[in-house]
Order: structure tokens, then C-alpha cells, then sequence
């Protein structure tokens, strides 16, 4: 469990006392391997923590792994939502901290490419769930496959993660490229993850920006934040818990804290919209 004076700290602040503001944000990259997954999930349990209530959706539709990440066994699948055998409510995991998720299937080539039918149905269902969401993580598949462009124009934040590694920065400019061309995307957070030191991952922020200036043009690319390279995180995936769970005083738990407040405290600016949202009519309420 968390440390219970850091626990209680966050949680009597003040600035998370504030009804909070709807969050939709991917975690994606251009490369697989780089963690995308294992931060959305303990991303998505730290804030859990601080008091948001969180949706959690493996977006990577044929090729699930959050439930693996939390040693969850759902009985259902967002195919079962798809072909209308399970309501979104019944499809839905509740995981550590009431976290609910809404977990993918595996070796389902069908679900590769959602057809246009699909999507406004899962974006229907979604937005009438929407109502006491705090913050909405969606946890996307690598590369430029028409579901990760899909869910990542739906969100309204787009957070990239990238290692050091050249075909890391090089694949997550290529993401953004075609967001930015294709689909006027014009805003993004980067994570950069796996790195021994703030300065190496600083240098990582740099390289990418460089590169987005010179081929993407007039593009906004925030740095986040860093999660270190920490032996815990296999750990963690290996025994299928919680790295907060298991290592509450490892290095990259307390980066996930860093990195939860960071992303609450900084709030998207109003022109972020891209042309299709999830839960339009909580946010045209807002």
C-alpha cells in the first residue's frame, strides 16, 4: 500500500478538494515496447488514489494485456459490448483503488479495425458513462493503425510515451505526423520512460522537439515528465500486481505521483478539441 503520510497529504490538499474537470487522455507511441501500458495502468491507479474516480480502456483491441498488468480475470470483453451480447456496465473490471476498466481481447484480428458503425456505438456507450468520470485513460495500441488514430483524435490529450532508444523518438514522430497532417492534431505530452536520469530524459524531450520542428511545423509538444528505469516495474509485471502495491517507496512509484499531479495540476488548454470526443454532452455541459 501507499506510504499513509503520503497518502493523507494528497488527499486533504486543497487543490484536489475542487470539483475536478473531465480528463480524457491517451497513453500512445509510435513503437511498441516502450511501456505504454504498464504507465497507463499505474498512472491510472495514482490517480485513483488521490481521490479521481477512473476509467481505464485498453484501447489495443486484439492484443489486451491491463487485465495481465493487474492479475484481473474479466468474464467479459469490449467485443461483448460491440456485438451487443453485454452491456457497457457489465463489461466493466473493478480493479484496485476502484479503478474500473474496460478490458480488450486478444487474438481478435476483427477488432484490428473497427468499422464506422463501431465506433459511434462505442462512443454512445461510453458517453452515457460518463457522468461521475473523473479522469479517462485510454490505453492505446503502437503505431499508426486506423484504431490508434481513431482513439487518439476521440481523447482530448495525448500523452506519447518514448524511450531512448532512435526508433522510439523517430516512430513517435511519425504518430504525430499523422495526426497533425491527417487529422489537424496540434497539441501533445510527452513521457519519456526507462531513462537513469532526469538530464538523459530531458535530452530525449529535446531530440523529439528538434525533430517535430523541423518536419510537423507549428505543433505544441509539452514535456510531462519522466519515469525512471527501476528493477521493481518488471518485478511488479511479473507477480501481475500493482507496482504502488508492491513498491511504495520504489523510484518510479513516487514518479507516478510526480507525474498524477503534474497532469491533474495542468489542465488542457480550451483549444485542444479534435474532431470527434468522447462524452460530448458532459463536456458541452461543462
Amino acid at each position: 500500500m501507499m506510504e499513509p503520510h503520503l497518502s493523507l497529504e494528497l488527499r486533504t490538499s486543497e487543490r484536489w478538494q475542487e470539483a475536478p474537470p473531465l480528463r480524457i487522455c491517451t497513453v500512445t507511441s509510435g513503437k511498441g515496447g516502450v511501456g505504454k501500458s504498464n504507465i497507463a495502468a499505474n498512472l491510472g491507479l495514482t490517480l485513483a488514489r488521490l481521490g479521481r474516480q477512473v476509467l481505464l480502456i485498453d484501447a489495443d483491441l486484439g492484443l489486451a494485456n491491463l487485465d495481465i498488468l493487474l492479475g484481473l480475470a474479466p468474464r467479459y470483453s469490449i467485443q461483448d459490448v460491440l456485438a451487443r451480447r453485454r452491456t457497457l456496465a457489465e463489461t466493466l473490471v473493478r480493479g484496485p483503488d476502484g479503478i474500473e476498466i474496460l478490458p480488450a481481447s486478444s487474438g481478435i484480428p476483427e477488432l484490428a479495425d473497427l468499422s464506422p458503425s463501431e465506433k459511434v456505438f462505442l462512443l454512445n456507450e461510453l458517453d452515457h458513462y460518463s457522468e461521475n468520470l473523473d479522469v479517462v485513460l485510454i490505453d492505446t495500441g503502437a503505431g499508426i493503425s486506423p484504431n490508434v488514430l481513431f482513439f487518439n483524435m476521440a481523447a482530448l490529450e495525448r500523452i506519447v510515451v518514448v524511450n531512448r532508444e532512435p526508433t522510439s523518438i523517430t516512430d513517435a514522430c511519425a504518430l504525430m505526423k499523422v495526426l497533425v497532417t491527417r487529422h489537424g492534431a496540434r497539441r501533445f505530452k510527452l513521457l519519456a520512460n526507462g531513462l537513469s536520469t532526469g538530464a538523459e530524459a530531458h535530452k530525449v524531450f529535446c531530440t523529439l522537439l528538434q525533430v517535430a520542428e523541423r518536419h510537423l511545423g507549428e505543433v505544441s509538444l509539452d514535456y510531462l515528465g519522466w519515469i525512471p528505469h527501476d528493477e521493481a516495474i518488471p518485478q511488479a509485471v511479473l507477480q501481475q500486481k500493482a507496482l504502488l502495491d508492491l513498491f511504495p517507496k520504489a523510484k518510479a512509484s513516487k514518479s507516478f505521483l510526480d507525474l498524477a499531479q503534474k497532469l491533474w495540476e495542468s489542465p488542457p488548454p480550451p483549444d485542444c478539441y479534435g474532431n470527434i470526443q468522447f462524452f460530448w454532452r458532459r463536456l458541452l455541459r461543462s
